[in-house]
């Protein structure tokens, strides 16, 4: 039997859904290749920060050469700038180089948290050629003072900018640390956002106990980050009528079906192609039409979010009942006697 992995995601029509996600993978345009030669069916570029526009790169410069513009522990918290290949107008170079050697989608990524003339890059980026825009609000509130209310007030406010600068697909790719993620995003579509990529990872800072400094760290997923967005893809199907993307999580085939058994539309990833190469998407894809033979669908759509929280036989699962089952049952790993386990007498 053939099985059709064709999907949609804002609008697009894509072949499968398995999509690269904004990561330095993506920063080449010999690797964009690769990756569409191994069977991506849309890629994600690497970001453009805010940071990146608002700062005048000599500024920069000469805050890195003149230590006595800072305090010195301070300047090793700061990476390393390559200026001849960094800044704005090399980015939007690699959307229209990227654009001109691929023949699948090329979405584009904004990185920022506030409102402001970098905003326009937005736009800049839809005219090199980008298909989408993927605006990552990646904002770290440290603020005591900054309510609830007026954080998802910064969003709105942001995506709303965004949305009035393009006329291509918006996504945006927030964090699932709202008190009412269903209700925050109900209103991002409102604000414009055509749909949603659950979730942004925030990478947390570490610190060396030989310096007493605070070091950048970066460690790759695994398959057990995939729970969470899982469960808000799951919960959200059947709420929003927007595109959504699953993130943070995606190595195996498996993982790949469970989200779109949620409701994901598409699946990105990067740390799996990182640990095993861009070939790794022609296994997963190989695997979702395997999976999808023997268990006689037709198609991912046909899949698709056929255990959401909507349609699932057991909703409660998603919710606090599945959570105190749970605990209840859980015994633990087997290092116990059988005469002192808990809960044997």
């Amino acid at each position: 039997m053939s099985v059709d992995l064709r999907t949609r995601y804002l609008g697009l029509h894509l072949a499968s859904p398995l999509v690269v996600s904004a990561c330095t993978l993506t920063s080449k345009v010999e690797t964009l290749v690769r990756l569409e030669e191994a069977g991506a069916a849309a890629v994600v570029l690497p970001s453009l920060f805010e940071e990146e526009i608002e700062h005048d790169e000599m500024e920069d410069y000469k805050f890195y050469e003149d230590p006595a513009n800072s305090f010195s522990e301070a300047l090793t918290y700061f990476p390393e700038i390559d200026y001849q290949q960094s800044g704005p107008e090399a980015h939007l170079r690699h959307v229209e180089a990227a654009k001109a050697a691929l023949t699948i989608p090329v979405i584009g990524s904004l990185n920022g948290t506030s409102r402001g003339g970098w905003v326009r890059y937005a736009r800049l980026i839809q005219d090199a050629g980008a298909d989408a825009l993927e605006l990552n609000v990646y904002f770290v509130v440290t603020d005591p003072d900054m309510t609830a209310a007026e954080l998802e007030y910064r969003y709105l406010e942001l995506v709303g900018d965004v949305r009035e600068s393009v006329s291509i697909p918006l996504a945006v790719k927030i964090s699932p640390y709202f008190s009412s993620l269903p209700n925050m995003a109900r209103r991002l579509m409102a604000s414009g956002a055509d749909g949603l990529v659950l979730f942004n990872r925030f990478l947390q800072p570490d610190i060396d106990p030989e310096t007493r400094s605070v070091t950048p760290n970066l460690v790759l997923s695994t398959s057990d980050e995939l729970r969470l967005p899982l469960r808000w893809i799951a919960i959200l199907r059947g709420q929003l009528q927007a595109s959504l993307a699953a993130t943070t999580g995606v190595h195996t085939t498996e993982d790949v079906i469970k989200l779109l058994l949620a409701g994901a539309d598409v699946t990105m990833m990067a740390s799996a192609i990182y640990k095993r190469g861009p070939d790794h998407l022609r296994t997963l894809l190989e695997g979702v039409r395997t999976w999808l033979e023997e268990n006689e669908y037709q198609s991912v759509e046909q899949m698709k979010g056929s255990v959401s929280h909507a349609n699932s036989a057991d909703p409660s699962a998603f919710e606090r009942s599945n959570y105190i089952k749970t605990l209840t049952t859980f015994i633990g790993p087997a290092i116990w006697g059988k005469a002192d386990r808990p809960g044997k007498t």
